[in-house]
């Protein structure tokens, strides 16, 4: 049977990256979203509300997907409505593709609050969980939504017998406007407010992540991952780590995104602000580097999500990633860290998103 794809989320970071590795080995590829329409030859999308059965019933009456991607979420202000939407949105879609009998794997990416906690208590002071985080760590007392989103994973393979892959990633880098949680991208345009203040690319976060060791995800190796995971027998039913494959400490890369942008920078120093609240009157002095320089989106919330970066960046505790089980397994894949941060700082500047 032809491999089809239904990417749930198609326009954000992962899904949109996984579109184009899908649609590069040749298969058919379906994208779907709630409003947008992603631009990307070859992808046929769909538009559907996963919160609404009838709607999804409607998008999908066509459709016999053999793999699903789920790359989608959405923010609550609680983590118990968090766990309700998104376990519901993954629960409603494989309940609606149950009786078409054409699924053979389904695929969810989740992330390292599975080992550091929910929205509502994120790596708070005084956790301090074992690091490299490694899969087989049992899950937090807490409630979280990644856990619902995998558990309804479980329970609709065991019903109607497709295999799974879990994609814990550390940090997506990658570009989509409009991101919840997009710190490449918000970086580039932190970074693009103070050249154009003349001001120093200042360190908003703990002394902790300035000095620790970290780790990151490329959106690239991310959807390598996904087809590696979907097509390998011996990944089925496993959940993973993804991360680029090296380490860095931020006191390093800081340096390394101002010498990009040609900055000055400062480093940590006690009692900072958090980039949320450096930040927060930037609305219009973007507006004004966007007519100066033409560029795409003028409306800086469609852009940067500082409080997400500040959610990385102003951690207590260092932390990075275990990748062994992919390693054994075959998965070599491996991305450069800075060159992450290079490659998408030259995609923002060629597709005029920030100033070149």
């Amino acid at each position: 049977m032809e491999n089809s794809a239904l990417i749930v989320g198609a326009s954000g970071i992962a899904g949109n990256n996984l579109a184009q590795e899908l649609l590069k080995n040749n298969w058919t590829t379906y994208g779907i979203t709630r409003n947008s329409e992603v631009n990307l030859k070859g992808l046929k999308n769909i538009k559907a509300d996963l919160l609404d059965l009838k709607s999804l019933e409607e998008a999908l009456k066509e459709l016999n997907p053999t793999h699903v991607f789920f790359t989608a979420w959405m923010r609550k202000d609680t983590e118990a409505e968090n766990i309700k939407v998104n376990g519901g949105m993954v629960r409603n879609l494989l309940q609606v593709l149950s009786p078409k009998k054409s699924v053979q794997h389904v695929a969810l990416v989740t992330g390292l609050k599975h080992y550091l906690g929910p929205f509502d208590a994120y790596a708070q002071d005084g956790f301090k969980p074992e690091t490299p985080v490694r899969t087989e760590h049992s899950r937090l007392d807490l409630d979280n939504f990644y856990y619902a989103q995998e558990d309804e994973v479980y329970a609709a393979a065991e019903r109607d017998g497709f295999t799974w892959s879990i994609h814990r990633a550390h940090t997506v880098i990658g570009q989509a406007v409009g991101n919840l949680m997009n710190m490449g991208t918000t970086l580039a345009v932190y970074a693009s407010i103070c050249k154009e203040n003349r001001s120093a690319f200042i360190w908003p976060g703990s002394e902790a992540q300035w000095n620790g060791i970290s780790d990151v995800t490329d959106a690239h190796i991310l959807a390598k991952h996904f087809l590696w995971a979907a097509t390998t027998p011996e990944a089925a039913n496993e959940a993973f780590n993804i991360v680029n494959g090296d380490i860095f400490r931020w006191s390093w890369l800081w340096k390394q995104i101002a010498e990009y942008f040609q900055i000055k920078y400062q480093g940590y120093i006690e009692n900072n602000k958090s980039l949320e609240v450096r930040m927060t009157d930037d609305d219009t002095i973007w507006e004004k580097i966007a007519a100066k320089h033409q560029l795409v989106e003028s409306e800086l919330d469609r852009l940067a999500s500082p409080w997400h970066t500040d959610l990385d960046l102003r951690r207590p505790i260092e932390v990075m990633t275990n990748m062994a089980k992919s390693r054994k397994l075959g998965f070599k894949e491996y991305q450069d860290t800075r060159e992450s941060f290079y490659n998408l700082f030259d995609n923002l500047k060629a597709q005029k998103i920030i100033p070149s």
